[in-house]
């Protein structure tokens, strides 16, 4: 499936990590979401129902990002993923979630976390 929805760069508050400065004062994360389905349906009709509305998307990722703090960014990513996954439209999804103000004593622009989903590989949790 070649045809894909990107959403870049989404910046959410959130509360996460390993020690107490981070869940007590948060910090900005920043949300990367690739889906891959059919565009045809949408791109015939003109109709939104026809395709994933990126700003409902947006909002799903922000709720499971600014919600419950979690240690571990791949927990958030795969939270996001498998959420992603429950519309059946999408046969694959890949969220990126970068923590760039994450607690490393050294200089580095950016550290990420790549979490993908399909059909295929289930949910990290059964539910």
């Amino acid at each position: 499936m070649a045809d894909r929805i990107e959403l870049r760069g989404l910046r959410v508050r959130g509360h996460h990590g390993v020690f107490d400065h981070e869940r007590r004062d948060g910090q900005d994360f920043l949300i990367d979401i690739t889906l891959w389905l059919d565009l045809r349906p949408a791109s015939v009709s003109d109709d939104l129902a026809d395709t994933v509305d990126y700003g409902a998307l947006a909002q799903q990722a922000h709720d499971i990002v600014a919600g419950t703090p979690r240690n571990l960014i791949e927990t958030v990513g795969a939270e996001i993923a498998d959420e992603i996954m429950t519309d059946r439209r999408i046969s694959a999804c890949e969220v990126t979630v970068h923590k760039p103000s994450a607690p490393i004593p050294l200089a580095f622009d950016d550290v990420a976390v790549v979490t993908r989903r399909s059909p295929k590989t289930g949910p990290a949790r059964p539910r």
